[in-house]
């Protein structure tokens, strides 16, 4: 008999998601009705041409922005006081998304979004910071800072601690932006364009942090321009005309 772990999980999932924009009184509809699911652990990479919606599609799943039709839906597994459930959550209240954001989602974005007044490690630490109350984070910021030092040891960056990001080069910027997204411990990393600011060979280093962090059970979603990354992922959703088409992938070797 095969056993049913063996079968794909959903983890994330959307339903006949629609994205309109105003611009100049002018309606543009970038989603059209995009269905998908995001199996548990899995690397899926999402690519279509420039303006197709994939930064969109990622922002909707990431409850950076809210759908004008449909449903974003977290799967979240049993447990021994609970079942299964598949709960919607782009319709929740803004504080519930917030704390989603924070604790469920992990985000890598193009343009680093560093805070340049702070290190790397308080870079690192900030969505603790957001998360805790003051009096709640300073009980336990011994915890707080060496869980952020452990992550910034994974990522390369240990001998950048006490660096701004003005002194970090564009490679290591995106390092010390993932290892913030990491800190809260996400069950799943959203990244858009990761490499793309980076030369080829940081690039490719970039891309082999995501897979190691990925074959560590971290569901991770990619939007990518380029084809060659796409191929290392898991699965490939193409975006077109609004719509996502689920191509076959080779797993990478």
């Amino acid at each position: 008999m095969t056993d049913h772990l063996s079968f794909p999980q959903p983890h994330l999932s959307t339903v006949a998601l629609e994205r309109t924009y105003l611009k100049a009184q002018v309606r543009i509809p970038v989603l059209r009705g995009v269905e998908m699911t995001v199996n548990r652990g899995e690397f899926l990479a999402i690519v279509g041409q420039s303006g197709s919606g994939k930064s969109t599609l990622l922002h909707l799943m990431g409850l950076l922005d809210q759908p004008n039709i449909g449903e974003v839906r977290l799967h979240v597994e049993a447990t021994d006081d609970r079942p299964a459930e598949s709960l919607r959550i782009d319709n929740l209240p803004p504080a519930t998304r917030d704390a989603l954001r924070n604790r469920v989602f992990g985000f890598i974005f193009q343009a680093y979004h560093l805070l340049p007044e702070l290190t790397v490690l308080e870079n690192v630490q900030s969505p603790l910071m957001i998360r805790e109350s003051v009096l709640g984070y300073w009980k336990n910021r011994r915890e707080y800072r060496d869980r952020a030092c452990e992550i910034i040891d994974r990522v390369g960056l240990s001998h950048r601690l006490k660096h701004r990001p003005s002194e970090l080069s564009g490679g290591e910027m995106q390092r010390a932006a993932i290892a913030r997204s990491l800190i809260s411990r996400p069950e799943i990393l959203l990244a858009d364009e990761p490499t793309g600011n980076l030369d080829s060979q940081t690039g490719r280093d970039i891309m082999s942090l995501l897979k190691s962090l990925n074959a560590e059970g971290l569901t991770v979603i990619m939007v990518t321009h380029d084809d060659n990354l796409a191929a290392q992922a898991d699965r490939i959703i193409r975006l077109a005309n609004g719509r996502s088409v689920d191509l076959a992938s080779e797993v990478a070797a």
